[in-house]
């Protein structure tokens, strides 16, 4: 493995939920329809093989969310960057040949980033299929015993020009957050957009390390400038950076006023 900084050490999409998995809105026009309760299953099982074509689904650019959301990563969302220097996956979605297709069609995978060990799911099937590069922290390594490239300490590390690892412990000990382009920061389960309050949000409840340690690190997300908040869990956000600079601070606050 390739070691890097040692010192001696929601909804699925964020759109409409009616849009896939056979939902509610989709029975009740089939039925409204007259459709036989055969007919409504056919109809429900080419809207999920429809779904399915979807996915990675554009968000801006070059920057795809994955869908085929994994259990063994408690359905967290995983993304895909198109890049002419190698191609990323950021946490790991199902092992699904839909997917696996798609992202042949778009040019494989080089680079793996794993934010912590919950969301790991099927890396090691990825990383096979595709020849990829797993990148994950020391104290996580565990998750991914055969990564090719684990970071170590506490500074940043620029994988490449354009994507910056960000250590942020606080929901695991090792959980790290990746910096594309200075837009996009990929977030893990460290915090997320509750669109219930319409604020950045990070929770006490499923903090597994450190709440204290978490608050430093996204205090220290202070000092980058990213626009895009596209997290593991939640709801994902897009506003000006100054705007997002702000909700950040107010989070910070809030977060001081909180004993878990």
């Amino acid at each position: 493995a390739r070691e890097f900084g040692i010192r001696g050490r929601g909804w699925l999409f964020g759109g409409d939920p009616s849009a896939c998995y056979g939902s509610r809105n989709t029975r009740s026009a089939t039925r409204s329809a007259g459709m036989p309760d055969g007919q409504h299953r056919n109809a429900n099982e080419e809207q999920h093989r429809g779904c399915s074509l979807r996915f990675p689904l554009l968000l801006k650019n070059n920057v795809y969310y994955c869908g085929f959301n994994s259990p063994k990563s408690f359905g967290g969302n995983s993304y895909f960057v198109q890049h002419p220097d190698g191609n990323w996956l950021i946490d790991s979605p199902r092992f699904t040949q839909p997917l696996l297709s798609a992202l042949e069609k778009l040019g494989g995978l080089r680079y793996i980033f794993l934010s912590h060990r919950d969301d790991v799911a099927d890396a090691v099937k990825f990383a096979a299929h595709f020849g990829s590069e797993r990148i994950i922290h020391q104290n996580e390594v565990h998750s991914q015993p055969g990564a090719e490239i684990v970071i170590h300490g506490f500074d940043p590390v620029a994988i490449t020009p354009e994507f910056l690892v960000i250590r942020t412990p606080g929901h695991t000990r090792g959980h790290c957050c990746l910096l594309y382009s200075n837009r996009y920061l990929f977030t893990g389960d460290h915090l997320d957009w509750d669109r219930d309050s319409n604020r950045l949000d990070a929770s006490p409840d499923y903090c597994w390390y450190s709440w204290p340690q978490q608050r430093e690190s996204i205090t220290r997300l202070l000092q980058y400038s990213f626009n895009w908040v596209l997290p593991g869990h939640g709801q994902r956000i897009h506003l000006p950076a100054l705007a997002m600079r702000k909700h950040l601070q107010d989070l910070v606050r809030r977060m001081d006023q909180i004993q878990p």
